[in-house]
């Protein structure tokens, strides 16, 4: 994995990577197909485990078991994610000293749809707790049968912050 060019923007620690998880509302899905590269903007739900020191993280994901989307992750598995949050204009004195203060994690990973009914369940538990943690779930079977529920595990990702002076 390439280094990060400004290191001092790197987040590490494993308790504020878990905060950006929790914090962001959207994570964007870049895949390819026949037409090209895409993005899609996406709600999620997540597991994360930390093993030495080190997160391993994994995305649930729902939506329609056919159209653009759906084909793309089918034929080809490879992802990539992106998820910012804490925005804020940076002002400047000239033109070009303005930016934007932000924290964010982007990655690569592998996308598979999961069939198991009780694992897409969970999935969907996943989301419902990231997206509406005060929402009552209960999932009909044909609700479950009818949605489609992919898993992104992430294989590489970093974390990103850039700060007000």
């Amino acid at each position: 994995m390439r280094e990060m060019r400004l290191k001092k923007r790197e987040i590490t620690d494993p308790e504020i990577l878990r905060e950006i998880l929790e914090s962001c509302e959207v994570v964007r899905i870049g895949a390819m197909d026949e037409e090209g590269m895409f993005i899609v903007p996406m709600n999620y739900g997540y597991d994360v485990r930390e093993e030495d020191g080190t997160l391993h993280v994994c995305l649930y994901l729902h939506g329609a078991k056919e159209g653009r989307k759906a084909a793309a992750f089918a034929a080809d598995p490879r992802v990539a994610v992106e998820m910012d949050y804490n925005h804020e204009v940076i002002t400047g004195d000239y033109t070009c000293a303005y930016s934007y203060a932000y924290r964010s994690i982007m990655g690569n990973g592998t996308i598979t749809e999961v069939t198991d009914p009780e694992v897409k369940k969970k999935g969907l538990e996943k989301i419902m707790a990231h997206i509406a943690p005060e929402a009552k779930i209960a999932f009909l079977p044909e609700m479950v049968e009818r949605v489609a529920v992919w898993r992104i595990d992430i294989d590489t990702f970093t974390g990103k912050e850039r700060r007000r002076k």
